[in-house]
């Protein structure tokens, strides 16, 4: 994973490799979160993909937003790709409970991320990776 950018690695678990992106999970246990980071070295923007990988990348997307939906019953999937901080392409997959920590609000740039326990990262990895495909 030399490909990703230093704060990416440190921010996140590896969970996988789908088609396009590495799928990693956020260290913040508070809220199913992932990111999707295309395995296409320079990319700091959407439009710089060809279409059929931002057709791919969407794919991606969505495939990971109804398993985030199934694999953990949240309320509401949020979908960001910003890039102020870390400008790497990657794409936020954030489920949403109306009782989480920051509802309604945005997730990012709220402080406290609790990461996982080992039983709690096994469990969280093996989900995604069931939903997703993966394992």
């Amino acid at each position: 994973m030399d490909s990703l950018d230093p704060r990416i690695v440190a921010d996140t678990h590896p969970v996988g490799e789908l088609a396009l992106s590495h799928l990693l999970l956020k260290r913040d246990r508070r809220v199913p979160w992932c990111l999707l980071v295309p395995r296409k070295a320079g990319l700091t923007e959407f439009h710089q993909m060809d279409r059929a990988d931002r057709s791919q990348l969407m794919e991606e997307v969505s495939s990971l937003s109804a398993a985030i939906e199934r694999g953990f019953g949240v309320d509401k999937i949020n979908v960001a790709m910003l890039g102020n901080v870390v400008p790497q392409l990657h794409v936020h997959v954030v489920g949403r409970r109306r009782d989480d920590f920051a509802w309604p609000g945005p997730t990012m740039g709220v402080p406290g991320a609790e990461d996982y326990d080992d039983a709690g990262l096994a469990e969280t990895l093996a989900v995604l990776r069931r939903e997703t495909g993966l394992g």
